[in-house]
């Protein structure tokens, strides 16, 4: 089938995924950000550097393959206006660029080492990763299956959407007080507090409210199963409605809901068997867990064919409630044994990123909810200003 220039449009999902990624590559080249210091050397010192004497073909494969991705994602977000040679050009220019940068901050990190052969592994990667996509560029964008699935089954503005999905699965991996029950920021954030400082804050509220007792006397209320079983369900509830808010009639709402939370939990299972100590893959599959998903299974289904509007306010109240509860109930004492076995020295980077997803994936997820809200608001307001 022959694509003509007016059918050849950018791809915001992979400008997304693009910004997404080279953030990844920015958390991952500078974690943990701390112990910051100068050495007194030029920050580009080590391209002149004589090659490591201990190199190993594994260090030289990861930093290629960590690249790749970013080449085939500059390639894909520059089309149609870039290419074929010009936009593989771009991949090795913004691989290198990008890689260079990191080296040479990373040079005031203690914890870090800047190496030319990085460098040069990085700016390959990015190549590789152009050349092997570029050919592929109009097919996939194009006319390829994805395209086809992605104008078929969802709205033409989904990408921001489709964004969040796609990195839920990740963000319901790290381990959490309650399944599925990240956004504990707040919490996390209270408790680095000092205690001046927090006794300070209390000071504002009125007696009569007796802030602190808050958390015990919730918890009171119902067993931890129970508790667990309403934070998961909520959780994972808001999730499935907003994978498939902004999806057409055609769409196979019930598959995509059922897909995701296979995936999500595949990649939950995964994440524990890698990072337990005694290989506990389903650790988290508690009595209260199991029941919140079979809820919230039954209830996006039968959400499905509820009103739009609808069903996006019922996902902003579910995501409203399980952060209200994950960041007041007490912590489940089950939670620390949990979080001892987890190896947060094995694939540091990995931890980083995934705690940092599970707790700004509800807030990103309620603040598109809000600002969809806002627009339908004002596209009302303004009808009824024209009919008047």
């Amino acid at each position: 089938m022959t694509v003509k220039q007016w059918q050849r449009r950018p791809s915001a999902f992979s400008r997304q995924a693009l910004a997404a990624y080279a953030a990844l590559v920015v958390y991952g080249s500078l974690y943990p950000f701390s112990g910051w210091r100068s050495l007194g050397l030029s920050p580009f010192a080590y391209l002149l550097d004589p090659l490591p004497q201990y190199l190993t073909v594994f260090d030289v494969v990861t930093n290629v393959l960590g690249y790749m991705p970013l080449g085939a994602l500059i390639v894909l977000a520059l089309y149609p206006r870039v290419r074929g040679t010009f936009a593989v050009g771009a991949a090795l220019a913004g691989g290198a660029l990008l890689s260079a940068t990191m080296e040479a901050i990373q040079t005031y990190l203690p914890t870090r080492v800047a190496s030319n052969l990085d460098l040069a592994a990085n700016a390959f990667g990015a190549l590789v990763g152009g050349v092997l996509i570029a050919p592929a560029t109009s097919a996939l964008l194009d006319r390829g299956l994805l395209r086809r699935i992605r104008f078929t089954w969802f709205e033409r503005d989904a990408a921001y959407v489709l964004g969040l999905t796609a990195l839920w699965p990740f963000a319901a991996m790290f381990p959490a007080p309650y399944l599925f029950g990240g956004g504990d920021l707040p919490r996390v954030l209270w408790d680095a507090l000092d205690p001046a400082m927090q006794d300070a804050i209390l000071a504002w509220t009125p007696a009569a409210w007796d802030i602190e007792s808050w958390p015990d006397r919730l918890g009171a209320l119902l067993p931890d199963d129970a508790w667990e079983a309403l934070i998961t369900s909520t959780g994972l509830f808001g999730a499935l409605v907003l994978a498939t808010l902004l999806t057409r009639k055609r769409a196979p709402r019930i598959r995509l809901m059922l897909g995701l939370i296979a995936v999500t939990i595949f990649a939950k299972a995964g994440a524990t068997f890698l990072q337990s100590r005694a290989g506990l893959t389903f650790d988290w599959a508690t009595d209260g867990a199991l029941e919140g998903i079979v809820i919230a299974t039954i209830a996006g289904v039968l959400s499905v064919s509820l009103p739009r509007g609808l069903r996006a306010a019922l996902a902003g109240g579910a995501l409203v409630v399980s952060l209200a509860l994950i960041n007041l109930l007490p912590v489940n004492p089950y939670f620390d044994i949990v979080l001892a076995d987890w190896r947060q020295g094995r694939y540091l980077h990995f931890n980083g990123l995934a705690h940092w997803l599970a707790w700004v994936w509800p807030y990103a997820a309620l603040g598109w909810l809000a600002s969809a809200a806002e627009h339908a608001w004002l596209a009302r307001r303004r009808a009824r200003r024209d009919a008047v």
